[in-house]
């Protein structure tokens, strides 16, 4: 690996602080009494989201996977980063009605609602690791639901990666009691 392509390991003294400073907090959005946290002040910084990407990467040096997954929509935008770095082929997860060939898909539950995501039906063989990315786990409602459609297709999942984590939310625990190890880079307690 050049200089140019070696990931940037984290500081552990700084706790990714540098990317932490790089996201946006906008209060009561998308409704009362949320405070969003908004990731695309940290993609619009070209040194924080290569560092971010990087560090992510770090994350699972020397472990295999076979495909990276990514959560529609700005989920694709750091699993299509990590499959360039890692050099991995991507499943795309999408909402409802999206994706042009045949598909299959999991309902699941959310706050207001429910909702849908799919992906193509030949996108996973039995037994291909694949490595779960999003920007954010809160609920862990849609991380789980991916997680249900991609070992659906007989994937092994058990990693998931995301640059942030609502832990007060309790996504990361339930994604563990599912049997999968969530990582991420940045937390956001009291969220």
């Amino acid at each position: 690996m050049t200089d140019r392509t070696r990931p940037i390991m984290p500081d552990p003294m700084t706790d990714n602080a540098d990317l932490a400073a790089l996201v946006r907090t906008i209060p009561d959005y998308p409704k009362p009494g949320i405070r969003f946290r908004d990731i695309s002040t940290l993609l619009l910084d070209g040194e924080g989201f290569r560092a971010t990407i990087d560090r992510l990467a770090g994350t699972v040096e020397g472990e295999r996977f076979d495909l990276i997954a990514g959560l529609e929509a700005r989920g694709f935008i750091i699993a299509s980063a990590l499959s360039y770095v890692l050099r991995l082929g991507k499943v795309m997860l999408r909402k409802q009605g999206k994706l042009p060939g045949k598909r299959v898909g999991v309902d699941y539950m959310l706050e207001y609602g429910t909702d849908r995501i799919e992906m193509h039906e030949d996108a996973v063989a039995p037994g291909q690791r694949v490595l779960l990315v999003d920007d954010l786990i809160a609920t862990g409602g849609t991380a789980l639901a991916a997680i249900e459609l991609l070992r659906g297709r007989g994937a092994v999942v058990d990693v998931a990666l995301f640059v942030i984590d609502l832990p007060d939310l309790g996504g990361s625990q339930r994604l563990r009691e599912a049997g999968v190890e969530p990582r991420h880079l940045i937390a956001f307690a009291g969220d």
